[in-house]
Formats: C-alpha cells, structure tokens, sequence
C-alpha cells in the first residue's frame, strides 16, 4: 500500500505539512482534529474573523476572503486527489471560508455569531435543501466549497429574518 493510500484515511501532520495546499485545505491543522474536524474548521473561521476584519478593515477582508476562497478551491483539489476522496473529513477550509463569511456579516453581539455557528453547523451537516442539492449536484473541489457557501447563504438568511423578526 502506498504512504498516501494510507494517509487516506488518516491525515498526519507529516501529511499535512508535505504541501502547502494541505496545510491550506486542512485548516492550518483544525482539519486534523481527531474529532468533529468540520467544527474545528468552522470555529477557526470564526476567530479568524474576529480577528482579521477589524485588523484589515471591511474592503480589505473582504477582498482577502474572496482570494482565500480561490486559493482554497485550489488546495481542496489537491488535497482531495492526494487523499483519494475529494470531500474528504480533514477538509475544512471550506467552513474556515463559509464562518469566516458569515462572521464577516454579522458584526458586533457575540450571541449573533454563536447562534449562526451553530446553525451553520447545522445546516453543514444535516445538509437541507439547497445545501443538499449542492453537495449532491456539484463535484470535486467546487462542490467541497459550494455546499458551505450555501449553508453559509442559509444561515445569513435565517440570522436575517430572526434579527428582524424576533
């Protein structure tokens, strides 16, 4: 058995570190979790923008957000053929990307971030509707993104219509 089909299943630190788009697809090691890595991914997401956006300000965030999704397309791609599964686990950039959004576009109260992080990871893993369609519908290291935008677009919807409603 070669040493990437075993690190296939199981993603190491020497794995990680063996290419710079892993280091990428995996989150900077969140994606290496030995538990609920999805959530590791998406809570760096989080603090990151917590972080970045006041640092950087709205424009420059935003822009560099837009070329961290390139970037990581491009490193869940060569990940995904490194590891033989294209959507694999220890992927997470996309939910870096997809919180770090979301957070972008819900500044201020804490409670607004925690509950769309919880329901971003809802939608994540339940995958309803549009969410689902995407996951099902679009492949390779597209599809690894667009899922989680949408989940992310769900989530922004959902906040929106709770923040005006309730």
């Amino acid at each position: 058995m070669s040493d990437v089909a075993t690190q296939s299943r199981e993603p190491s630190l020497r794995f990680m570190l063996s290419h710079p788009a892993h280091v990428i697809s995996l989150g900077f090691g969140a994606g290496l979790a030995p538990f609920a890595p999805g959530t590791f991914g998406t809570l760096l997401g989080l603090f990151a923008a917590r972080w970045l956006q006041p640092l950087l300000g709205d424009t420059l965030f935003f822009a560099a957000l837009f070329g961290a999704l390139l970037i990581g397309t491009w490193a869940a791609g060569v990940t995904g053929r490194a590891l033989g599964e294209s959507d694999h686990g220890a992927i997470v950039w996309d939910e870096v990307i997809a919180m770090a959004l979301i957070t972008a576009m819900l500044p201020g109260a804490m409670w607004k971030q925690a509950s769309a992080f919880l329901l971003f990871r809802f939608f994540d893993i339940r995958k309803p509707g549009p969410v689902g369609w995407a996951d099902r519908n679009v492949k390779g290291a597209v599809g690894v993104m667009l899922d989680d935008l949408v989940a992310a677009a769900l989530t922004m919807f959902v906040m929106a219509l709770w923040i005006r409603f309730v």
